[in-house]
């Protein structure tokens, strides 16, 4: 299973002002104070905390109408990590490829398109199948209900964040750090079975 921006694609989502644009709409709305911690936060986890608390349908709609703005703005001219392609050619059809991403599906379907690499994919998983974005495991484990016939240790997932790392580890799903280190994901209390810096790499994780 991959993560999908800044592990198969170059993203150009600026997921910085993604972020603080949705704090920013929080605090003005006075859902959040403004000494909230939003460092400690990514856009995910800061909107699931929001609905913790308990925000109206029409707050949780624009939230998401940011994000997929973001999105739609970030996926235009998105290219390729290095390697992918030749490592996904590789993979096709000896393995079932998924792909689990925060972005809305219809997003994350326009980007693997555009790429080229829609077609190595056996399913896309985004935001709309699950019930809870990453860090949460729900995006892990809808896939997994597709596949039951796979047991969670025979999967393995490869992502560049902590709450890609969080998620498969709590649907049991081992995880490999792509390009972030040991010490960053650990801190998050991310428990890694590796770390690579190359996206082929992950072949020395896979029998």
């Amino acid at each position: 299973m991959f993560d999908m921006d800044n592990t198969l694609l170059q993203s150009r989502i600026d997921f910085a002002a993604m972020k603080n644009e949705i704090y920013r709409y929080l605090v003005e709305l006075n859902v959040l104070p403004a000494a909230f911690p939003v460092q400690e936060h990514t856009s995910s986890t800061l909107i699931a905390h929001a609905r913790r608390l308990g925000i109206s349908g029409s707050i949780d709609e624009t939230m998401m109408a940011t994000i997929a703005r973001h999105e739609m703005l970030g996926m235009e001219g998105a290219g390729l990590e290095p390697g992918v392609e030749p490592l996904l050619s590789s993979l096709y059809r000896r393995y079932t490829l998924i792909v689990v991403t925060n972005n809305s599906h219809a997003a994350a379907r326009k980007a693997l398109e555009l790429t080229n690499i829609s077609r190595y994919f056996d399913l896309v998983v985004g935001r709309e199948q699950m019930a809870v974005m990453k860090p949460s495991p729900a995006g892990f484990d809808y896939a997994k209900r597709q596949y039951g016939s796979i047991a969670p240790d025979e999967w393995i997932s490869v992502g560049d964040a902590w709450i890609d790392g969080k998620a498969s580890m709590d649907a049991g799903i081992p995880f490999v750090s792509y390009r972030t280190s040991m010490e960053a994901m650990i801190a998050k209390g991310v428990q890694p079975i590796g770390r690579i810096d190359r996206i082929g790499d992950i072949m020395e994780f896979i029998n």
